[in-house]
């Protein structure tokens, strides 16, 4: 089952708005909606993001019926900037639409109908790329799981995250699949409940065992010896390892640290970000402050009160003991591990 997929010339989502009491699918037919899907949130996740956005440039490709290469072009760059605004945080997004605006500028189209058709495969390549990243990813993580343990995890990181399988979660689906016995406590993850809503539905699928906390119980867990290992995804990961992931990451990493409990990030090397230093160069996506009043219309506080609402934090690499890749666990010295996982070198362990 795909997060994301091209079906009939469009592109096709899963609505996890409103997981996990429907399972609903949505069908866009323009780059504007794509875009306005990514800022709504019926598509989540870096990497489910990324392959969206792909797709919403090749159905901008479709939408414009200019004969020229040059037109065609033009018409992509307006696009390509749209989807960008979509969300900030997520490198991914920014990752795919800049891979096929550099297909486009490439010499070697005779046409603008040939440049529309490899617009469309470059989309889909993403797509399925990501789903073998994803399973290389769970690999190499599944090795961290031990039988007994407890895992805590933040947000949600499975499929609906990514095309398929997952990241931080997709390393608790491989170590499942190869028969590791383990539990999951899951962040409900305030205030769109993604720990709550989306993680749970996945695991329910799978099989696996869990159960739901407050954000506010991780750290009780982990004083009474009840967590053996915490996995994030993330957003951006800046150059020296500083990883900017969904809200109240870093103070689970910061609790983690106290009780000396493993924190690993699971993250493809897409979402790796070279050209920036350090994570107080992540722009971090304010959203709207009705999702703490009255997330997905359920009145918490009256509509008037004040409120604030950042999408994300940034956990420094101080608090990491490593960052899953496709190409291995990256570990400290992050500058260096980081720059091999990108080059696709096993980082040293």
């Amino acid at each position: 089952m795909r997060t994301v997929s091209w079906h009939g010339n469009k592109v096709r989502l899963i609505d996890q708005r409103l997981l996990p009491w429907k399972l609903s699918y949505v069908d866009l037919d323009s780059h504007e909606a794509v875009a306005e899907a990514i800022s709504d949130m019926v598509v989540r996740g870096a990497p489910a993001i990324g392959a969206t956005a792909a797709f919403g440039m090749a159905l901008a490709a479709r939408e414009c019926n200019a004969a020229s290469i040059a037109d065609l072009i033009s018409w992509l760059q307006a696009a390509a900037l749209r989807l960008k605004a979509a969300r900030p945080t997520a490198v991914n997004l920014a990752w795919a639409v800049d891979n096929l605006m550099s297909l486009a500028g490439s010499s070697r189209f005779r046409d603008a109908n040939g440049l529309r058709a490899a617009l469309l495969e470059r989309a889909q390549h993403i797509a399925d790329e990501d789903v073998r990243t994803n399973r290389r990813m769970g690999a190499h993580g599944a090795a961290l799981l031990s039988e007994g343990a407890t895992v805590l995890h933040h947000c949600n990181t499975g499929a609906l995250a990514t095309v398929d399988h997952g990241t931080a979660l997709g390393v608790i689906r491989s170590a499942h699949e190869r028969g590791v016995g383990f539990h999951v406590l899951l962040d409900e993850t305030r205030p769109r409940l993604q720990g709550s809503r989306l993680s749970a539905w996945e695991l329910e699928q799978l099989g696996v065992s869990y159960d739901i906390i407050p954000d506010t119980a991780a750290g009780y867990f982990m004083q009474h010896g009840e967590i053996n290992l915490v996995l994030v995804g993330a957003d951006r990961i800046a150059a020296n390892g500083d990883v900017a992931n969904k809200i109240g990451t870093y103070q689970v990493a910061v609790l983690a640290r106290e009780n000396d409990i493993p924190f690993y990030c699971v993250a493809p090397t897409s979402t790796i970000d070279l050209e920036l230093a350090s994570g107080a160069e992540i722009p971090i996506e304010q959203r709207d402050r009705s999702e703490v009043l009255a997330p997905y219309g359920q009145e918490l506080a009256p509509a008037h009160y004040h409120a604030r609402n950042p999408a994300f934090d940034v956990t420094p690499h101080r608090y990491l003991s490593g960052i899953v890749t496709e190409s291995g666990i990256a570990r400290a010295p992050f500058e260096s591990s980081l720059r091999r996982a990108l080059a696709g070198e096993a980082p040293q362990e």
